[in-house]
């Protein structure tokens, strides 16, 4: 399980100019089942995204392709962790330690 936070590295106004190909992206990953959640930071310099995955190289490679990164308006920290715990209905994400 990973953890990936964006922080804008530039004007909002030019991450909102992206918004609409950075949904797109999102979509094509919760359809292909590695995004779990998303959303805005509060306040608004960023944003986090939760992602299912075994492998780190897979997640980077995923989140290179964001247009924000692409397009340099966004910086991206991925912390991986062990969900050895998950709400009910998460359970198929829930993980053993190694």
């Amino acid at each position: 399980m990973f953890v990936l936070e964006l922080t804008y590295t530039a004007p909002v106004e030019r991450v909102d100019a992206l918004m609409r190909e950075h949904i797109a992206w999102l979509d094509e990953q919760y359809a292909a089942g590695v995004f779990i959640a998303s959303g805005r930071k509060n306040p608004r310099d960023g944003g986090v995204i939760l992602a299912a995955g075994e492998d780190r190289a897979a997640i980077e490679e995923i989140a290179a392709a964001d247009p924000f990164a692409e397009h340099g308006v966004c910086a991206y920290r991925i912390t991986e962790f062990i969900a050895t715990r998950t709400a009910p209905g998460l359970e198929p994400y829930r993980q053993q330690s190694p």
